[in-house]
């Protein structure tokens, strides 16, 4: 274990882009929280494959299962508390049950979000997307898993939530091997 302190979505941000250099086909969405989900990285390197849907959580999964349809991966990030919160239909009907490409990826998750406050702690999300089928949900422990997941599930195709956290934790996983969907590491 290291004393080194990481955040998870900072880790996502930073994958991102790497995965974009290599996928040139990988298209990024957010809903106005770029900055917050690190999503703004990729911004900064592929401005022409990344879109900013504004304050509109339902429409981000309605346009990303859209665009997926035509073939490319997808990363939409946002809020765990908004997504599912405010558009479970649209990730059961319209993402999941529609078989799409999408990587959600949340953040914010749980109780440990400090200043954001009580009104975005979302404890529910977990539950909620684990009941719609063909979602896969992922919760890594550190950024160093996180990375590890977010390269696994870019060359895995389906519907995939990965929750990520706001505070920086320490890094206990090691920053290299491989990750296994459905296997933890204890």
């Amino acid at each position: 274990m290291s004393n080194e302190l990481k955040a998870t979505r900072e880790a996502y941000g930073e994958v991102l882009v790497e995965l974009g250099e290599k996928y040139p086909d990988l298209i990024a969405m957010e809903a106005d929280l770029g900055k917050s989900t690190f999503s703004i990285k990729f911004k900064e390197k592929f401005p022409d494959r990344y879109f900013d849907v504004g304050i509109a959580e339902q429409n981000l999964i309605g346009m990303a299962s859209g665009v997926a349809k035509t073939g490319r991966t997808v990363f939409a990030s946002t809020l765990s508390i908004f997504a599912p919160g405010r558009c479970w239909d649209q990730m059961r009907n319209t993402l999941a049950h529609s078989k799409c490409d999408v990587k959600l990826v949340t953040t914010h998750a749980g109780i440990s979000i400090g200043k954001d406050g009580s009104s975005h702690q979302a404890l529910e999300d977990i539950t909620l997307l684990r009941v719609i089928p063909d979602m896969t949900v992922i919760v890594p422990c550190d950024a160093n898993e996180t990375k590890r997941a977010i390269r696994k599930i870019a060359e895995t195709p389906g519907a995939f939530s990965v929750r990520l956290a706001r505070p920086e934790t320490a890094l206990v996983t090691p920053a290299d091997g491989e990750f296994e969907i459905g296997k933890g590491m204890v």
